[in-house]
């Protein structure tokens, strides 16, 4: 058997109106994939009014695309880098503190290469508290990034990250466990011994 893409059919997948969908196309090339606007309180009331759950303190660059800000929840005070592309064909849930270096990409869609219609395959993705992702790194579908993990420059998450542990690699493999506030612990206990 071979592929067929000629009998490739994904009617099923209806990721909102035909009037929402092409509108938000024109906002999104306007307002976020331009690289001429800068401000990122205008793109946040703009996620909002489409449907996203925005948090505070969200600051979004230039150069950002997002597929359908409906299924998109960002928490406080996250930084989305530039040329970051979310491809939420399916739901992106993004918690507080998260930090998406320059290039990353969010990809919740893949295709079934077992079956000759090439079938489009929709799942999930959750970025929770803390989590970085390096810049011009990968998250595949279903792929849930657990607390404070990281994803590397140029990495490849393809399964979960559990939570304080660094990943690197494609496909990313765990390289160390992140500790955050070692130095000042550890200038401090120093400080109090003198």
């Amino acid at each position: 058997m071979k592929t067929n893409l000629s009998t490739y059919d994904n009617s099923w997948y209806q990721p909102g109106g035909k009037f929402k969908t092409t509108l938000w196309y024109f906002v999104n090339v306007f307002f976020f994939l331009n690289p001429l606007n800068p401000v990122s309180g205008i793109k946040v009331k703009l996620l909002r009014l489409f449907g996203a759950k925005i948090g505070e303190g969200v600051v979004i660059k230039p150069g950002v695309n997002i597929k359908y800000p409906w299924k998109l929840e960002i928490g406080d005070h996250c930084w989305i880098g530039e040329k970051v592309w979310i491809d939420n064909l399916g739901h992106v849930k993004i918690g507080s503190n998260v930090c998406l270096s320059q290039g990353a990409m969010l990809l919740c869609g893949n295709h079934n290469y077992k079956k000759s219609s090439f079938d489009l395959i929709v799942k999930k993705i959750n970025l929770e508290d803390g989590v970085w992702i390096g810049a011009q790194s990968v998250v595949c579908p279903g792929v849930t990034c657990n607390s404070h993990s990281i994803l590397a420059v140029n990495s490849v998450a393809n399964k979960d990250l559990e939570a304080y542990s660094i990943y690197q690699g494609n496909p990313a493999v765990e390289v160390r466990e992140r500790v955050i506030g070692y130095e000042e612990i550890a200038s401090s206990a120093g400080a109090s011994s003198q």
